[in-house]
């Protein structure tokens, strides 16, 4: 993973070793501490499968990424950048959603953690450098996808929504959790289908940022595909029906997000200036 110089200072190192500590004793007491979790039965495949996702994949995912970007790799900054996104939006739902247990303060200090450590870490990119290290590569096969997605979502959630606003009754995903409402509806429909449009308009016109965002999207999408599948599987284990297109569709959105991100991440290529703004020994 040679390429463009990045550095990343202390701070955001501390702050992602953390993360995996804490990360890894939340999804471990989480899958395996008999009745931890006192959500309605409707959610335990859910956080079960988000937590088997985040500890086997998103965990080594982070630790690797982190290593390579400490190196000097742009590709490795950026998957950090994509992994820690996943993170932010995980704990966020656990947070605001998740019924009260003892890892609550966990779940708060990972979402000040991730915040902090996303928020910084896309502060300090040069996204006209980051453009210039990828060239004139073709950008429609991420617009489409982008906008196919944020399509994708957006009638996915809109469907259960739109009935229930005009019938004045509560969405069955809603009233089945005993949850007040959704914070998935507000997190996807709030910011994450703004961000694939966003990131697509960006995209078309060039504009640089679009760079920036099209692998974190991607990593969120690749890591939320498997977060699905994972939660499809201990559905299936409960005795509970899953529809097959479901699957299908996921499972293609996954492997498609992977091969998308794979392709863009490879096109960086190795450039002598700096990617990530401000040096080591500066922020250390």
């Amino acid at each position: 993973m040679a390429d463009a110089p990045v550095s990343v200072p202390r701070p955001y190192i501390l702050a992602t070793v953390a993360i995996l500590v804490l990360t890894v004793i939340a999804t471990t007491v989480g899958l395996f501490v008999p009745d931890f979790y006192r959500d309605a039965p409707v959610l335990l495949p859910q956080v079960y499968g988000q937590d088997l996702l985040t500890l086997v994949v998103a965990v080594p995912a982070l630790a690797l990424s982190l290593f390579f970007a400490v190196r000097g790799s742009v590709r490795g900054y950026i998957v950090w950048l994509g992994v820690m996104g996943y993170l932010l939006y995980t704990y966020a739902s656990y947070a605001f959603t998740t019924a009260f247990n003892e890892l609550y303060l966990v779940y708060t200090t990972l979402l000040w953690l991730t915040l902090f450590s996303f928020v910084g870490g896309v502060a300090r990119l040069d996204a006209t450098a980051l453009k210039r290290s990828i060239g004139a590569k073709s950008v429609r096969p991420y617009i489409g996808f982008h906008l196919l997605l944020s399509l994708l979502i957006a009638f996915l959630w809109l469907s259960e929504i739109l009935p229930a606003t005009i019938s004045g009754t509560t969405p069955p995903s809603i009233a089945d959790a005993e949850l007040p409402t959704s914070v998935i509806y507000s997190l996807d429909l709030g910011i994450i289908v703004p961000a694939f449009v966003l990131t697509a308009y960006w995209l078309w016109n060039r504009h640089p940022w679009g760079y920036v965002f099209t692998t974190i999207l991607l990593v969120k999408i690749a890591t939320l595909g498997g977060a699905v599948l994972a939660m499809a599987a201990f559905m299936i284990r409960d005795g509970a029906s899953v529809p097959l297109a479901q699957i299908v569709i996921f499972g293609a959105l996954t492997l498609i997000s992977v091969f998308l991100m794979v392709r863009f991440l490879r096109s960086i290529t190795p450039r002598p200036e700096r990617v990530v703004t401000g040096s080591a020994g500066n922020d250390a």
